[in-house]
C-alpha cells in the first residue's frame, strides 16, 4: 500500500513538474532604437490585469553600454513608469482601466548606429511566478489533498 502511495505521488510530482513547463509564455520583443527618435510597443489590455515587463540593452560592446529612457503611458496618457539613463529596468503595474498601452523607448546621449533592446511583456496569466507555484511545499500540500482521494 505504502509502495502503491509512493508511486502514485511521484508520477504525480512528475507530471505537475512538466506541465509547469508548458505554461509559462511571454511576448520577447526586439527593438533596434535609431540614435535620434523614439519606438513604441503596444498592447489592448482589459481592465484589472497584471502587466510585468523587463528590458535590457543589449550590446556588442561590453565596454560601452549605451543608455535609453522609458516611458509607459496609460490609455489615457497617465505616466506608469519613467526611467532615463539606464541599460537594464523593469516596470509592472495592474491595469485601471481597458485600452491601448503604450511603452517607448528612445537612446539617451549620442551614439553611432542602432541600440538594440530586449524588451519581456507579460501580461495576464502569463505575468504569474509560476516557479513559486510549482516549489516543493506547495506541491507537497497538494499532494496530502490528493491522497484521501485517491486512497
Amino acid at each position: 500500500m505504502a509502495a502503491r502511495r509512493e508511486m502514485l505521488l511521484g508520477c504525480i510530482l512528475g507530471v505537475l513538474i512538466c506541465s509547469s513547463n508548458l505554461f509559462t509564455v511571454s511576448q520577447g520583443v526586439w527593438l533596434n532604437l535609431p540614435p535620434s527618435g523614439t519606438k513604441c510597443v503596444s498592447e489592448e489590455i482589459h481592465n484589472n490585469v497584471v502587466v510585468l515587463c523587463d528590458y535590457v540593452v543589449v550590446s556588442d560592446d561590453h565596454s560601452q553600454i549605451p543608455t535609453i529612457a522609458v516611458k509607459v503611458t496609460s490609455p489615457y496618457g497617465n505616466t506608469l513608469h519613467q526611467n532615463e539613463n539606464v541599460t537594464h529596468g523593469q516596470f509592472a503595474f495592474t491595469t485601471q482601466e481597458a485600452g491601448n498601452y503604450l511603452a517607448c523607448f528612445w537612446v539617451d546621449g549620442h551614439v553611432q548606429g542602432d541600440v538594440s533592446v530586449n524588451i519581456d511583456w507579460k501580461t495576464g496569466i502569463d505575468a504569474k511566478d509560476w516557479d513559486s507555484v510549482a516549489r516543493k511545499e506547495k506541491i507537497e500540500v497538494s499532494m496530502l489533498k490528493i491522497i484521501p482521494l485517491v486512497v
